[in-house]
């Protein structure tokens, strides 16, 4: 049973934490590496399938959240609803050119940098310095940000503004700094209002993550046997309903409170872990 709650936890840590501006990766060192010891309950193969499928489950929330923009974008359904793209012909809606411009700097990152990235920077001490200077960005970009925005929903975006955002998810490669912190950091400071940033951060989370994810699932394949399985299950149910949970109350929160309060956070976490490093 022990196996069960600890899957069943991991994957709680992963939905709550992922698409959030507090790194998933911090948190799960804390809860899994100095709390749960998941390492010493499965083989080292089926804990690396484990976090690939936990983490499938986030993806899939956004899938659901998002469904009626994906569809759109992929030319299978026109939005309609209130607040939601316009429909008028002429007026401005996201492209799906524009998600993939997005993608572009991290993808070509990835491709150059994967190797070194998983050799030399995951470790507790690079996991503290970004969580540390992430969250001194979304300070920085909740102080800088325009006063005027220029981008005030996501079907504003300009291709500028996508690769720039872009660029700044190359900084979310360093583990502890998020994917998402420093995505909507990049947009807020690129004119985008917060909720513009945050719903750009999560459509391009989509294709971006599917893919890692999936590359994953194949490497890791061997994993996924008979006795292995409950807990994979556990674990992704667990991570897509709080994931589910996470985005739909941070898509409503992040307009009001912005990026400062949850850098606040991230300092604290911080701390908490060199407690545990150095004490």
């Amino acid at each position: 049973m022990w196996e069960y709650f600890v899957a069943i936890v991991l994957g709680i840590v992963e939905g709550l934490t992922e698409f959030a501006p507090v790194s998933s990766t911090g948190h799960m060192i804390l809860v899994d590496d100095m709390l749960l010891h998941s390492k010493e309950l499965f083989p080292a193969s089926v804990a690396n399938s484990f976090k690939v499928v936990i983490q499938l489950g986030s993806i899939l929330a956004v899938v659901v959240v998002f469904k009626d923009r994906i569809l759109d974008l992929l030319g299978l359904r026109r939005m309609r609803k209130p607040g939601a793209a316009p429909a008028r012909k002429g007026e401005p809606r996201l492209k799906l050119a524009q998600v993939f411009v997005g993608l572009i700097p991290a993808g070509v990152a990835g491709v150059l940098f994967e190797g070194y990235i998983d050799k030399y920077l995951f470790s507790l001490h690079t996991v503290l310095i970004g969580l540390v200077l992430g969250g001194i960005l979304m300070i920085v970009a909740d102080k800088l940000g325009p006063r005027v925005l220029k981008v005030d929903t996501v079907d504003k975006i300009t291709y500028k503004q996508a690769f720039g955002i872009g660029l700044f998810q190359c900084l979310g490669m360093w583990p502890g700094f998020s994917r998402s912190g420093s995505t909507i950091s990049g947009g807020v400071l690129l004119g985008m209002s917060h909720r513009a940033a945050a719903d750009f951060t999560f459509i391009m989370a989509v294709p971006i993550m599917a893919g890692a994810t999936l590359l994953s699932l194949v490497k890791h394949w061997d994993s996924f046997t008979p006795e292995a399985l409950p807990f994979f299950i556990a674990g992704f149910i667990s991570a897509f309903v709080f994931a589910l949970i996470s985005i739909r109350f941070f898509l409503k929160l992040i307009q009001r409170i912005k990026l400062t309060p949850f850098a606040i956070y991230r300092f604290v976490l911080a701390a908490i872990i060199a407690l545990f490093l150095y004490l």
